[in-house]
């Protein structure tokens, strides 16, 4: 039996109460007369989260976001499903039984996101059957391929088709979607969608009668822009582990409050309203519902002071009571190491007129613009006083092997020896990118969404090539490297996560920011902005092991337009 103030979801009211609990559920909610210091709420729901873009193993996520009065997420694993297919999604499912935070997951609709870039692995509508049988699994994943869904394509209607049968709600991915194509969309079947980044398109999206996921990440912050949309959700979609330290659903719901929310809607966002989505027996303090509930100190500062799940003590003064667990690991990082040669965009003449990826901080969508690049010596290079860098995507997993760039040699020795080399290594394309501002130097990730290749920027091919060859030493990661040094951060399990507490990751990853800030980067999360820079499905222009992509067009578009001799 536990007494206290409770905030009544149903109602929106707040009074004394006494909650019986047996074996884990909420028996009876009886009101009482007393004083009590704080409010009992139900445990926070993050309705849409990728634990992989924590870098953490669940049972890590676990320990770190359970502190912050998070007892659920529905989390979409299609990251670690892109490299280990249902291999890895079991892997979640088993790690996430050993904690006491509520895991439930969706089905990965897009593995591939497109078939514009390779992936570790395929899922089709049969494996979507196989995980829709599972009782964790409570939805089918963010439909990103809104172009077969728009177009009726036969692989991803049937996914859909599953998750209707199944009973089970489908989670959409459909960014600055508009008008008929938007219809023909929502008609599908799908009802969320988190990638609104604007007010007038999340309120186009609710007129026609999606629930709005206002998503507050690492990178992609739409807090501010929507919260006036009157959403249905608060998710966080990505979070880095130095953000988890900050707080989880706690530290979204403040900043709703501080911008004017209505504290107990913002509560409702992330309680009753994902439990009735997601058929949750959650989300309320309520007779038949599970004892998941938080003790915080007021409605205004919204500071956690315990956490109960299954009405047991899990939390207390932002200490978990429980242990994570370790894991055996194999590499994912199929890989020989690679040559600055490998890095060239080949090209005769003196400069050239060259597509450009721009990014901007706190947003995952990009734009197009254009430069005027040199070339030296038959290769296209980057330009630092125009903020023009290479960027490069080289698939991972072992399932290609291609000479790529449409290069011209004019040397047949030359070609003839780069065909030698190039025929056991990966596809690899290399285009340019601008807003990341370093003046020396290179990044690397494994992270790279959402068939997760390897992804690197830098200043000229050599440190390209370091960089990447150091992340194939690590098995898979981060690295940055400069004039000024090199740091790492290895994540071993897939090349998405390491099983270790979020302070040392997130320790480490400080390290890469604050070297990538002496190289010039003022990007908040520069990591994860180049993570999404190979996300075929979110505008505008972007880049995978097959080339550089225009998302609006959906085909691949030439890097160089225009040759200047």
């Amino acid at each position: 039996m536990i007494m206290g103030n409770i905030l009544n979801v149903f109602t929106d009211e707040v009074y004394p109460a006494e909650i019986t609990i047996k074996s884990g559920i909420i028996t009876c909610v009886k009101k009482i007369e007393g004083h009590f210091d704080g409010i009992i709420i139900p445990g926070l729901i993050d309705a849409h989260i990728h634990i992989e873009s924590s870098m953490l193993t669940p049972s890590f996520f676990a320990k770190s976001v359970v502190t912050n009065g998070t007892t659920a997420v529905v989390a979409d694993p299609h990251e670690i499903a892109n490299v280990w297919g249902l291999e890895g999604i079991n892997f979640m499912l088993n790690d996430s039984k050993k904690v006491p935070l509520r895991l439930f997951f969706s089905a990965p609709s897009c593995v591939p996101a497109t078939e514009f870039e390779t992936s570790g692995a395929v899922m089709g509508s049969d494996e979507i059957d196989i995980l829709m049988e599972k009782e964790e699994i409570v939805a089918l994943g963010e439909m990103m391929n809104f172009p077969g869904v728009i177009n009726g394509d036969p692989q991803v209607m049937a996914k859909i088709a599953s998750a209707k049968r199944h009973k089970k709600p489908i989670d959409g991915h459909a960014p600055l979607l508009s008008a008929g194509e938007l219809c023909s969309y929502i008609s599908s079947g799908i009802s969320t969608d988190h990638e609104c980044s604007s007010l007038e398109e999340a309120l186009e999206k609710k007129e026609l009668g999606m629930k709005i996921m206002i998503r507050e990440g690492s990178s992609a912050k739409n807090l501010e822009d929507l919260i006036s949309v009157g959403g249905d959700f608060l998710v966080s979609d990505d979070k880095h582990p130095q953000d988890l330290l900050e707080g989880h659903m706690d530290y979204i719901i403040k900043k709703a409050i501080k911008l004017g929310m209505d504290p107990v809607k913002a509560i409702k966002m992330v309680t009753i309203n994902p439990a009735k989505h997601y058929s949750l027996n959650m989300g309320a303090i309520s007779p038949g519902r599970a004892a998941d509930f938080i003790l915080i100190d007021n409605l205004t500062d919204f500071n956690v002071k315990k956490v109960f799940i299954g009405g047991e003590l899990v939390a207390e003064n932002k200490s978990a009571l429980f242990d994570a667990s370790h894991h055996d690991q194999h590499n994912s990082i199929a890989l020989e190491k690679l040559e600055p040669s490998d890095f060239r965009i080949h090209a005769s003449g003196n400069e050239a007129i060259v597509r450009v990826i721009n990014v901007s901080d706190g947003q995952i969508i990009s734009s197009e613009s254009e430069a005027r690049i040199q070339i030296i010596n038959r290769d296209l290079v980057s330009d630092t006083s125009l903020d023009v860098l290479k960027i490069s995507v080289i698939e991972r997993h072992g399932k290609s092997t291609a000479l790529k760039n449409k290069e011209v040699f004019d040397d047949k020795e030359v070609l003839n020896n780069k065909k030698n080399r190039l025929k056991n290594l990966p596809n690899l394309c290399t285009a340019f990118v601008k807003g990341f501002g370093i003046k020396e130097g290179a990044f690397a990730s494994s992270v790279a969404h959402d068939s997760h290749n390897v992804i690197v920027i830098g200043t000229n091919n050599q440190y390209m090539s370091q960089a990447v060859n150091t992340l194939i030493e690590n098995k898979g990661g981060l690295v940055a490297i400069s004039k000024n040094g090199e740091k790492s951060l290895k994540l071993p399990i897939a090349g998405l996560m390491v099983d270790d507490d979020a302070e040392i990751v997130s320790s480490k990853l400080r390290e890469l920011h604050n070297l990538a800030m002496e190289m010039g980067c003022s990007l908040e999360s520069p990591f994860m902005t180049m993570s999404f820079l190979a996300l075929l499905v979110i505008p505008q222009l972007k880049i995978s092991d097959k080339g550089l992509f225009d998302v609006s067009k959906f085909e691949f578009v030439d890097v160089i337009k225009k040759i200047i001799n």
